[in-house]
């Protein structure tokens, strides 16, 4: 690759950790809560002390709880609510998903949480990776107006999941950003680079202490 920084989105569950993610180098912020059950939809009181207090665009993960990815309408309905909230916060962009039960896009629900959240940037969430036919919902989404797919190959982390990932980015074409998440490290980043041909990745760069680290974001940024 070029000498040009390599762009992270730093998934981050606080407003300590998004400002260790800009000293870091980072080029963006996930923020969400409870990455025990892969994320939900932050507070708002952590919200409004991360936009007060981070420098990097902020986007946001819209996910009303842990688990599958099929929902009802409460669900859809504070989906709603809580896009509404970060489009009056101004926040740089949300980051959602739906499924149907049988594993396909649930088109309906999305063109509807897309049209709320416009002009926002959007992000559709790792639920990809529980669909039956990537390529398929690769287009639809595609279709729908996203601006990027997070994804880990649907396997465990990214770089098990590096060929689909790079099979995706090859039929993306650049109509839409392909980017890599789940256990990408400052070990392995430069090869999924390599593999992938991806350009922005996700990663909490985690330290020592368990939270995101300027150290390690700037490791994710540099290693070559």
């Amino acid at each position: 690759m070029s000498d040009r920084e390599r762009f992270i989105e730093c998934c981050c569950t606080s407003a300590v950790e998004a400002a260790e993610a800009a000293a870091g180098g980072a080029s963006r912020v996930e923020l969400c809560e409870e990455l025990q059950v892969g994320g939900v939809t932050p507070r708002e009181r952590t919200l409004r002390e991360t936009l007060q207090k981070c420098s990097l665009p902020v986007n946001v993960l819209i996910r009303p709880r842990g688990g599958d990815f099929v929902y009802n309408e409460a669900e859809k309905e504070a989906m709603l609510q809580s896009i509404r909230l970060c489009k009056s916060l101004g926040v740089n962009g949300v980051v959602i998903g739906a499924l149907t039960p049988e594993g396909d896009i649930d088109i309906p629900l999305m063109r509807e949480l897309i049209a709320a959240a416009k002009p926002l940037s959007t992000t559709f969430h790792r639920a990809f990776d529980e669909c039956r036919d990537p390529f398929k919902a690769l287009e639809e989404i595609i279709a729908l107006g996203f601006d990027r797919i997070l994804t880990s190959g649907q396997a465990p982390n990214a770089p098990e999941g590096a060929d689909l990932i790079a099979q995706l980015v090859r039929k993306a074409a650049g109509r839409i950003v392909i980017m890599p998440g789940a256990g990408v490290r400052p070990s392995n980043i430069a090869k999924l680079e390599s593999v992938t041909g991806a350009s922005e990745f996700h990663s909490s760069a985690h330290g020592p202490s368990g939270a995101t680290d300027r150290l390690t974001v700037r490791l994710l940024v540099e290693s070559r």
